[in-house]
């Protein structure tokens, strides 16, 4: 699974690069800060699988999902926060899934297999 991440933390990003790769075998294959340059980006990686971080969405996060559902209808979407409260909005603005940044790694890796293997599961 062809990974892109992005988050404005870089521990963040750099431990979920680990994580993926060394539990998963998952190839992260970008990586951004905000989404600036992401449909450029994303164009270029055509990744399998988008993990962000939803305050890097810009001022209206559920506005953004929508507009990536519709250009990249086959990519995965899996939105994260450190705030759990959010995760209704994310779900209804289109993730896949939703992973709150307090829950263990497990719980992602485990959305992470369920999400690739059933596109239609949600967490």
């Amino acid at each position: 699974m062809r990974v892109f991440l992005i988050d404005d933390q870089v521990q963040v990003r750099s431990a979920l690069r680990k994580l993926l790769k060394h539990r998963l075998n998952m190839q992260v294959i970008g990586e951004a800060v905000d989404i600036r340059n992401l449909w450029v980006e994303l164009e270029a990686a055509r990744p399998d699988l988008l993990l962000v971080d939803w305050s890097t969405l810009g001022p209206r996060p559920g506005e953004m999902l929508p507009a990536l559902r519709a250009r990249y209808p086959q990519l995965l979407v899996i939105v994260m926060s450190g705030q759990p409260e959010v995760r209704r909005a994310a779900l209804a603005a289109g993730a896949d899934a939703f992973i709150s940044k307090t829950d263990p790694p497990d719980q992602l890796l485990a959305a992470l297999k369920e999400v690739y293997h059933d596109p239609n599961y949600k967490v």
